[in-house]
């Protein structure tokens, strides 16, 4: 089923991020993962790309997501690679039976010596345009970036590069990790301002370790807000009691963008599944989910 039917029809839609392991005992561990939250019901399961896994591997995990009885989305990202290789990986995905794709132009590599190939493309909107042009029966979701993306702090630039995915044929948003609500509101009001019209998801990473998302945050350049930062200082050593605090302010953020609007809640899990169903249940509770 595509996904994008799923927005708007009355109910929040709660979905999942994995990444494909690297190892037989992270698959295990993914396994796992998955048994503990398909019982949560999740509109759909999104597959990302890493470096230690082919391209076809999204593509693979995707459609065995599928077969496990849930929805699935398969990320694409093009910086590395060829149309043809995106045209055959396209073509993978739907002999399949994917009708999600997250379509990303993906991170540049560090190494000072890469070159885009020659017949590849320059951002997500080429290859959103690519998808298009070649009438793939896909729903294609894409990324927007609250809090600026790391190339492009400008806020009105960064909505004009977002505009530009849209315009090429996204059906829907999801937004990267941020922990200030403010951030999310005031990027749909200017994406909604800037014409935007498709549904703009938000995407929750909950700290279930500090020096963790610290990392992160430090590579994506996101904010941690002072009283969460102070929160989590407290528990550095302590990685239950970070888990708490994260958990804690993640339920409140996801609460609070429900019942502001927001038309559904993308947990990045990485590949864990405590955190992500301790706030669903909790949501649940309060009636916002179902």
């Amino acid at each position: 089923m595509r996904v994008d039917r799923l927005y708007g029809q009355g109910r929040p839609v709660v979905s999942f991020e994995f990444f494909p392991p690297a190892t037989p005992e992270g698959e295990a561990a993914l396994v796992r993962t998955i048994d503990a939250l398909r019982p949560l019901r999740p509109g759909f399961v999104s597959i990302t790309r890493t470096g230690a896994k082919p391209r076809e591997a999204p593509v693979d995990l995707a459609a065995r997501v599928k077969q496990l009885g849930m929805e699935s989305a398969a990320h694409m990202t093009c910086v590395r690679d060829t149309r043809d290789e995106i045209a055959a990986l396209l073509d993978l995905a739907v002999a399949q039976g994917i009708e999600n794709v997250v379509a990303l132009r993906g991170d540049l590599p560090v190494d000072p010596s890469f070159r885009r190939p020659a017949d590849g493309f320059t951002y997500a909107a080429d290859l959103v345009a690519f998808i298009r042009a070649r009438n793939y029966p896909l729903c294609l979701l894409g990324a927007g970036h609250p809090e600026g993306h790391p190339e492009c702090r400008d806020p009105e630039r960064s909505i004009a590069h977002l505009k530009a995915k849209v315009d090429a044929g996204l059906d829907a948003v999801v937004t990267q990790l941020f922990y200030d609500n403010r951030d999310y509101v005031a990027f749909v009001e200017r994406a909604q301002r800037a014409g935007i019209a498709v549904p703009i998801v938000a995407g929750i990473m909950p700290v279930t370790n500090w020096p963790q998302i610290e990392r992160i945050t430090r590579l994506s350049g996101n904010q941690v807000p002072d009283a969460l930062r102070a929160q989590l200082e407290r528990t550095r050593d302590d990685e239950a009691a970070a888990m708490r605090v994260g958990v804690e302010w993640a339920t409140a953020q996801c609460a609070d963008l429900l019942r502001q609007g927001a038309p559904g809640i993308h947990f990045y899990t990485l590949n864990r599944s405590p955190a992500t169903r301790a706030i669903f249940e909790a949501l649940r509770r309060d009636g916002l989910v179902t």
